[in-house]
């Protein structure tokens, strides 16, 4: 099973990063605002094209939106807390690890 909202965060992230609005994905998708709202809130499914042409509109390869979505994969939820984790600062990171840490003794 694909997970269709975690590739429609991911197009969100990107389309973020590069100071794009849904608007302007939107037009050159040449498909509505309310379509784009619905794939990056995972509501609706992409198609293949779709998805090629999003990726190249977001500037990175397709592998990059859709690597690790299925629910099957082992590497599913870890490439999900990696990307998260990248996003903290050393201080954040630290502290993360201690509440991660505080958690195992804890269940233990």
């Amino acid at each position: 099973m694909i997970d269709f909202t975690l590739i429609g965060k991911r197009i969100q992230n990107k389309r973020k990063q590069i100071n794009k609005t849904q608007e302007n994905l939107a037009e050159y998708l040449d498909v509505s605002v309310g379509y784009v709202s619905l794939v990056e809130r995972g509501k609706t499914k992409i198609s293949l094209e779709t998805l090629a042409k999003t990726a190249d509109f977001l500037h990175c390869p397709v592998s990059e939106l859709i690597e690790s979505t299925s629910t099957t994969s082992k590497n599913y939820m870890y490439y999900e807390i990696n990307e998260k984790i990248k996003l903290l600062n050393s201080s954040e990171k630290e502290m993360l690890l201690g509440m991660i840490d505080l958690y195992l003794k804890k269940r233990n």
